[in-house]
């Protein structure tokens, strides 16, 4: 015997042990009562011992064929009775589903506007909801202990549809869908999600069939159960080219009821960390589920997986949490898991062209459960005192069953608009509840701010202490990407994109009041200055540079401290306002020059007038060469230039007793003298950029400003009034373009000096010139795309065989990575080779309207016969 729902199983089982125990511990209750009456009859007579004990004897046999009757009552009504009780508890219990879904009364919904094919069945259709009803009659008789299969739920116009034709295969116009994650990611943002009216089936304990609607109705309503989610997201990757199914089976409450609060968020999800352990849950096993199955092979998918439609992730088919598949079916056919699922999904096999585990209802070569029934059991399923004409017609009928194809599917055509795929979510927000973390997310555009994600992380359980809140914005003309607000340490953190008109990469700060502590990144290629970041507080700077042709690569500026609060107004007025105490600068090796001439740090103490020079070490040296320099009062360099031996402390690695000559001594001064002016003003500038990013930061968060495409004309109305004017500014300027985009034969006309009146000669040579000018760019046209579509297909070639090559050393990580860029790879070949063949077929019928075109052009229409 095969077993579906192992859980459930066990859980009657163990309501049946119960009641067995109960029978035992009565019976022995009454054999001590009875032991007890016999010694007090002991001095009965023999005869009416031996009539106790024969009495004894029939009541033993009695309450042993009562408890094997209540054995057989009870095994008769577990699929009945108990789950009745179960899901009777059910209707007066909390169960945990998200408070926030809304009640809808699908009653209500417009069914008048829909197809004709939603509310009548085709000959083909009926015929296969007979072949169900057939499939299904087996299935009972063999296997009683399971439920009812989920086979022909009725629709939104209350037509019973076969489950397999609910699906319709669709590949949507954005290239976000054509890969399962993106396909995944919109359902469960775009739905919203509705508990089964029971958690422990679908189809009502009458057996009458419950419903399941069209995917275009539930997109429609943005909204569905288990079922509705995994029907739409298992027609889309249909249509994209994956080898996908629906399934029903078992799952675990925290899955079936989308409770991912002891889960930790995606966002924060580190590797291999586990998940907190839920409450036993007296139904587990019971709690039906409906999700995705992805087996491998299509779209380079290396390992089948499932995917839960109402988060959108994906699980290995081992994960604990799916406990049991009953069948899965896809647009082609229906297939029934026979096997064990006693420890869930981990051991189970795949291979549904495996007949032993995976009961298919359409086949080519087999029957129906043929493999099952035998010549024995086929007889015992159709001993019903009929004569033998029926039993003739009967398997005439599944003899056409082998034959018989699904038929197409029912539902219209699946249309998502670009609005309804940018809104994503019901309603435009979604919010997500995980172990101590919150996750909303809106539509783009919907905030005025461009906010499309906040994350917030809170200290406790319940939502109410926020400890660090992450923002992530789109479509925002300063650039800003992402803000991170540490609730602890007030500390603010924001991300730019690539586009800022001050080159910012990151900037994170307690303040927005200048000389208070702060850290600014800054994309580098933007600069000039090679500078990478800035640190500032209110007592020193750092800089961080890159790529400098001097090698320098840090700076350090210490300034006095003042103990006044600076803002923004007062160093507006005065970006020099603190003194500056030292600058020091460090170098990188510059190979070009001996180690004891190439300075690694310079230090200029502003306040004691000392400059400080400190060498790279010479190879297997461990002090430095370095020179002190002790700047002359103010008053003595204006009477004197003269350079003293005490003015100059040097120490030469090496050569320690070694006296350089005062001369060269006083010129490097001079110099450094020089430099520290403009290290100085250098200083300033920085704080006065620093002051422009704080002004700049400012008035762009006042005032937020979005971004929108050249091709969103409902958005950027900039544009579009832009692209209307330059429209309306396009008159005849050139003559014969009236009623034409373009005027074909004006650079033709240019070359022989756009005469007035042409003669035939002239007039047959800009023909003959202006369509040989258009073939010869349809040509180059096609193939600049041939030899791109050959690149691509060149590349993929090298991928794989490095791929194959590499296959066995390959971490997780990277081969994942590799059969991402493998699947871009695919997607652009597709898409060139669509292009090309376009091109292919549009090229010559082009020819032919450019040649009919000037024919009928008034300037040379004459001379080529035609009016």
């Amino acid at each position: 015997m095969y077993f579906c729902r192992g859980s459930e199983m066990e859980a009657v089982e163990e309501k049946k042990e119960e009641q067995k125990e109960e029978g035992e511990q009565k019976e022995e209750g009454e054999q001590k009562e009875e032991g007890e009456q016999k010694e007090e009859g002991e001095q009965k007579e023999e005869g009416e011992q031996k009539e106790d004990g024969e009495q004894k004897e029939e009541e033993g046999e009695q309450k042993e064929e009562e408890g094997e009757q209540k054995e057989e009552e009870l095994k008769a009504l577990e699929d009945s009775s108990e789950l009745h009780d179960l899901e009777k508890k059910l209707s007066v219990e909390q169960i945990c589903f998200p408070s926030d879904v809304p009640d809808f009364d699908w009653s209500s919904i417009d069914t008048s506007e829909l197809p004709d094919s939603y509310k009548t069945n085709s000959p083909r259709e009926k015929k296969m909801l007979r072949i169900a009803d057939h499939y299904q009659r087996q299935y009972t008789h063999l296997c009683p202990e399971r439920k009812p299969l989920f086979l022909h739920p009725v629709n939104e116009c209350g037509v019973e549809k076969f489950v397999s034709t609910t699906v319709r295969p669709t590949l949507l116009p954005y290239t976000e869908l054509y890969h399962w994650d993106g396909c995944a990611s919109f359902v469960s943002d775009y739905l919203t999600m509705e508990p089964l009216k029971s958690p422990l089936t679908p189809i009502s304990l009458s057996f009458k069939p419950s419903s399941l609607y069209s995917p275009t109705t539930i997109l429609k309503y943005q909204r569905g159960n288990c079922f509705d989610f995994s029907v739409l997201l298992c027609s889309m990757l249909i249509g994209a080219g994956y080898d996908a199914y629906c399934v029903n089976g078992y799952a675990t409450q925290s899955i079936c009821s989308l409770d991912e609060t002891l889960e930790v968020c995606p966002l924060l999800r580190k590797p291999q960390e586990e998940v907190e352990e839920p409450k036993r849950d007296r139904l587990c096993g019971l709690r039906v589920h409906a999700w995705v199955l992805v087996l491998s092979g299509k779209r380079e998918v290396p390992e089948t997986f499932f995917i839960d439609p109402f988060t959108g992730n994906s699980h290995s088919t081992t994960n604990e949490q799916f406990l049991g598949i009953e069948s899965v079916w896809n647009h082609k056919n229906y297939w029934v898991n026979m096997q064990d699922c006693r420890n869930g999904c981990k051991d189970l096999a795949f291979d549904l062209s495996d007949i032993v585990r995976w009961e298919v209802m359409l086949s080519d070569t087999d029957k129906p459960f043929q493999r099952l029934l035998g010549a024995e059991k086929e007889k015992e399923l159709f001993d019903r005192n009929v004569d033998d004409t029926e039993d003739e017609e009967e398997e005439e009928e599944e003899e056409e069953e082998i034959k018989f194809a699904m038929p197409s599917s029912w539902v219209a055509p699946i249309q998502i608009s670009p609005k309804e795929f940018e809104t994503r979510c019901s309603q435009g927000r979604k919010v997500t509840l995980y172990k101590k973390a919150k996750l909303e997310k809106w539509a783009p555009y919907l905030n005025r701010n461009g906010l499309v994600k906040r994350l917030t992380i809170y200290a406790d359980s319940n939502y109410t202490n926020a400890v660090e809140v992450k923002e992530w914005f789109k479509n925002r003309e300063d650039m800003l990407d992402r803000r991170e607000v540490n609730k602890q340490t007030q500390m603010t953190t924001e991300y730019f994109s690539p586009g800022h008109p001050l080159g910012l990469k990151v900037h994170t700060y307690k303040s927005m009041d200048p000389q208070t502590e702060r850290v600014i990144e800054f994309y580098t290629e933007t600069r000039v200055d090679g500078l990478q970041k800035l640190a500032e507080n209110d007592s020193e700077m750092k800089e961080y540079f890159v790529g400098r042709d001097d090698f320098k690569y840090f700076q350090h500026t210490e300034f006095r401290t003042k103990k006044k609060k600076v803002t923004l107004v007062d160093t507006r007025a005065d970006a020099n306002s603190r003194p500056i105490v030292q600058i020091m600068e460090r170098f990188h090796r510059n190979l070009q020059k001996p180690a004891d001439e190439d300075v690694a740090e310079r230090v200029f103490l502003l306040e004691e007038d000392v400059i400080q020079l400190i060498y790279h070490l010479k190879n297997k040296y461990i002090t430095a060469s370095k020179k002190d320099f002790f700047k002359p009062a103010e008053s003595y360099r204006k009477q004197s230039e003269i350079m003293t031996p005490d003015m100059c402390v040097t120490y030469q690695a090496g050569f320690p007793e070694q006296r350089t000559k005062l001369v060269p001594l006083y010129k490097l001064l001079q110099e450094l003298t020089e430099e520290e002016k403009r290290m100085k003003q250098q200083v300033w500038r920085s704080q006065a950029e620093v002051l422009k990013i704080l002004e700049t930061r400012e008035s762009e968060e006042a005032d937020i400003k979005l971004s929108a495409s050249i091709y969103d004309t409902e958005r950027n109305e900039k544009k579009r009034q832009e692209y209307e004017a330059m429209l309306n500014a396009k008159k005849d300027d050139l003559p014969g373009q009236t009623g034409q985009d373009v005027d074909y034969l004006a650079p033709f006309l240019i070359q022989i000096g756009n005469p007035e009146k042409l003669t035939k000669k002239q007039a047959l040579r800009l023909k003959e010139d202006c369509l040989s000018d258009f073939k010869n760019r349809l040509v180059a046209k096609a193939n600049i795309m041939q030899a791109r579509f050959e690149k691509e297909v060149e590349e993929l070639q090298k991928k794989n065989q490095q791929f194959q090559e590499k296959r066995n050393q390959l971490s997780e990580e990277e081969e994942a990575e590799f059969l991402a860029g493998y699947s871009e790879t695919m997607f652009r070949i597709h898409i060139l080779a669509l292009r090309l063949d376009r091109e292919k077929q549009t090229a010559p019928q082009r020819y032919l309207a450019l040649e009919e075109k000037l024919r009928n052009d008034p300037r040379i229409a004459e001379h080529l016969g035609h009016p």
